[in-house]
Order: structure tokens, then sequence, then C-alpha cells
């Protein structure tokens, strides 16, 4: 999952990337309200930590402006102001989450899951697709109850495809959410990826959907 932290303290940004890194995320950075407001609008991210203090265009600004242009994101907003008209004005302007500093780690992740979790749809943190099994909050992944080891690339790409069962998924669009876009992004190795995870779950519940991509679903036909 693909991130876009805007934050411009520079030491708090740091920490938070880390963390969030640490966790399992793809992250891109923005330290200012004009190119946090161009990111969102050209960019594809699962979610947005977005600050209200922001030089160059205040994160309210920045917010309004994605969801007139239609971007729906779901956007955390992460903030020192703390009074509750300014919270309010935060989802009136259509924020999805909001956390006041200071704040745990902790609750800006689960905060953070369970946006994600409901923008694909999902109620539990525990995703299944047949046998499959995987906790959002642990990061276990499981078939028929037995645990799978999985690398953290493998990982990401099992979990996006999770979040959106279903659904064809292209290369590039995995590509475009696994990898933070500082990172030296190569398409090919998904298949890759795809090739390793069928070696570790059931092959049949990923399927190759020719000249499209992927799809997660229970008992679709192997390639």
């Amino acid at each position: 999952m693909r991130l876009l932290l805007v934050e411009d303290e520079k030491a708090l940004a740091a920490r938070l990337e880390r963390v969030l890194t640490e966790a399992g995320y793809a992250v891109d950075l923005s330290h200012d309200g004009h190119d946090a407001l161009h990111r969102g609008e050209v960019d594809d991210f699962d979610a947005i930590v977005l600050d209200l203090g922001l030089p160059g265009l205040d994160g309210l600004t920045v917010l309004r402006r994605w969801r007139a242009a239609g971007r729906r994101m779901p956007v955390l907003i992460l903030t020192a102001r703390d009074q509750w008209h300014e919270k309010v004005a935060g989802i009136d302007a259509g924020a999805d989450d909001y956390l006041a500093k200071p704040f745990h780690v902790e609750e800006l992740l689960a905060r953070l899951r369970a946006l994600i979790r409901r923008s694909g749809g999902h109620a539990s943190p525990l995703l299944s697709c047949g046998p499959l099994q995987l906790d959002t909050v642990s990061g276990r992944v499981s078939v028929e109850g037995m645990p799978v080891t999985l690398t953290s690339h493998e990982f990401k790409v099992l979990a996006y495809l999770m979040h959106h069962p279903g659904r064809i998924v292209s290369r590039a669009e995995l590509t475009e959410h696994i990898y933070a876009q500082d990172f030296d992004r190569d398409s090919n190795t998904i298949e890759v990826f795809i090739g390793r995870l069928r070696r570790k779950i059931p092959a049949a519940l990923i399927e190759t959907v020719r000249g499209l991509g992927y799809r997660l679903g229970e008992g679709a036909p192997a390639p």
C-alpha cells in the first residue's frame, strides 16, 4: 500500500516515514501544500496523512481542492490543531479521520489500516479468499490455518490484491502501489513476485488475465 505523508516538520516527517515503512507501506514525502496538491492530483495513493499547518498552501485548502477534483483517496488529518471546530472543518472539507498531535504511532497505524480497509469495502481486519487469510493487524498470512512466510514485497503484492478481490489489477497498478515514487521501479519484477506467491499459496487463487493483469478470486483457473 502506498501512502503520501504531508508534514512540514522535517524531524517528525522522518520519524513517521520510518515507522510507516517498517509497517510495510511505500511512503512518499511532501513538505509543502503546493507539492502535496500536485502529488495528490496526479498520483494514486491508498491513503494520505495530511498536516494542516503547511507552508505555501494550508492543508484544508489542499484537501478541498482534491475533493473538488474528484479525488477520493482516504485522508487522515494529522495536526496540532485540536479544537473541536477545527476538527469539524477538517471533516467537512472531506477528511476521513482526524488525529491530533501529540499521538501514539500505534493509533496512527490502526487508523490507517481501518481507512484503507473501509475504502476497499472491508469491515474486518481479517481478509479472506477461500482458504487464504491475511491479518492486516499482525501481518500474518495463512492457508487453511497454516502460516505462510512471505518476503516484504510478496506481502505487499498479496495485500494489495486481497484489498481488491475480484478486480483485474494491472502490473503497472501493482508497481504504482508497492513502491514509493523515488524507488527504482521495474514492473517486470511483479511477475517474479506473483510466481513466488503461487508457490506459497494455492496457485489458482491468482488468475492471469492475459494482456490486462491479475485477479484474485476463489478458485480462479490456473494460468
